[in-house]
């Protein structure tokens, strides 16, 4: 596991609306453009191999593509190559950071930025525990709102999976727009990232959007 003295000044910064990486959970992605291959090249010639996931921020037209302040580092730890020269890789989250600067391009085809990683201490940390948290309302809930917008998943595994798993599968794969994604990002500890998952859930149920999926 990295620790806090392995963690880099310079990070290379994919931009994904609604893509959202928290620390120890896994995400996995899809590249096939030319700059985030040669981004994905780079990586993988760095000690660290970490990619900086970070959302854009909503601007008024003409504004320029700017990004939210906080985004989370991932390491790169599976990948595999398809026949058309795509890959298909799995980034684990290691922690959160405020970007304090985006870097000059220096003659590279995708973003950097100088990421600050004080002040999410507890992301390189042990697993966290909700002491709070009151499982079977809470799965009350989570049915509701999983009817509402034509989810489905293997229920049994949720009632036995740790509160940190399960918390931040479902903050992870729910279909909430990108900037409900980013408050659960930017959410301090697995309680209060819990507690906006279930406002985010409450909202919903007031007024269901029409997404739906599989949950697995």
């Amino acid at each position: 596991m990295l620790k806090a003295k392995d963690l880099p000044d310079a990070l290379a910064l994919f931009p994904l609306p609604g893509a959202l990486l928290l620390p120890r959970a896994k995400l996995p992605l899809h590249l096939f453009e030319p700059r985030y291959l040669s981004m994905l090249e780079d990586c993988m010639a760095t000690p660290h191999r970490l990619i900086g996931m970070i959302q854009p921020r909503p601007t008024p037209a003409g504004a320029g593509d700017r990004l939210h302040a906080i985004g989370c580092a991932g390491r790169l730890t599976a990948m595999s190559e398809t026949e058309d020269g795509r890959y298909m890789i799995t980034l684990t989250g290691i922690s959160r950071f405020r970007l304090s600067e985006e870097l000059p391009a220096d003659g590279l085809p995708y973003r950097r930025g100088r990421p600050v990683w004080g002040g999410f201490e507890r992301d390189l940390g042990p697993v966290e525990h909700d002491t709070a948290f009151d499982r079977e309302p809470f799965l009350d809930l989570l049915a509701r709102y999983f009817e509402a917008v034509s989810l489905s998943t293997e229920w049994d595994s949720l009632k036995d999976a740790e509160d940190e798993l399960l918390i931040n599968a479902l903050s992870m794969l729910c279909p909430f727009p990108p900037e409900e994604r980013q408050a659960l990002l930017e959410a301090p500890s697995l309680t209060t990232r819990r507690e906006t998952l279930v406002t985010l859930m409450q909202f919903a149920l007031r007024a269901p959007g029409e997404t739906g999926g599989t949950l697995q």
